[in-house]
């Protein structure tokens, strides 16, 4: 909107064009930049009633979160990790899915750090599904470092099943969902490119 920006951004199309024969940029007029986001809102909120038509994309990967196995650990040796999925690819936008048959030990009051992953190749697993042997199939993405509250206690292992929510802004929300009601969250944007 600023006219200042808009010539710069003008000039250097028009000598950009010019350089290869071209005509000069005619840029568009009538349209109020400043109402484009509100209009796009409002127009979201009518096709979420039915209203308007509602294009759909899908979460573009599979997503998984590292479970450390059962295993008595071997000193020197770290426990093996398997892979849960928690999001199944083209999860669409604004929907959730528990983990069915699945209940892990979660730690609070202390630091814990949650492994994700994500594969493009692997577009059948649905959530729960545990996988053992993935190979190069799956990358992983930056590990995630968080420290729930647990009220009075000092720290405890809380068995808790997974709940996944992918938002309308493309955020995945992982919640842990105790047996006596008590949830915590981790969430990080499905819609950032992976490196």
């Amino acid at each position: 909107n600023a006219s200042l920006v808009r010539e710069r951004i003008l000039a250097t199309l028009d000598r950009w064009l010019a350089d290869e024969g071209m005509a000069p940029v005619q840029p568009l007029s009538g349209e109020d930049l400043m109402h484009a986001v509100s209009r796009g809102a409002a127009y979201y909120g009518l096709a979420r009633q039915g209203r308007g038509v509602r294009i759909r994309g899908g979460v573009p990967r599979t997503y998984y979160v590292g479970v450390e196995s059962a295993m008595p650990s071997v000193p020197g040796f770290p426990a093996p990790i398997k892979a849960l999925a928690v999001v199944a690819f083209g999860m669409e936008e604004g929907t959730s899915a528990p983990i069915p048959g699945r209940e892990f030990g979660l730690v609070v009051g202390q630091p814990a750090e949650f492994r994700f992953f994500t594969s493009a190749v692997r577009k059948n697993d649905d959530p729960g599904e545990l996988i053992e042997d993935y190979g190069e199939e799956l990358e992983e993405l930056a590990p995630m470092e968080v420290s729930f509250g647990v009220g009075e206690n000092s720290s405890e292992i809380v068995p808790v099943s997974f709940e996944t929510v992918v938002t309308e802004t493309g955020m995945l929300q992982l919640w842990c969902v105790a047996r006596d009601g008590r949830r915590w969250k981790l969430e990080f944007n499905v819609r950032e490119r992976v490196a």
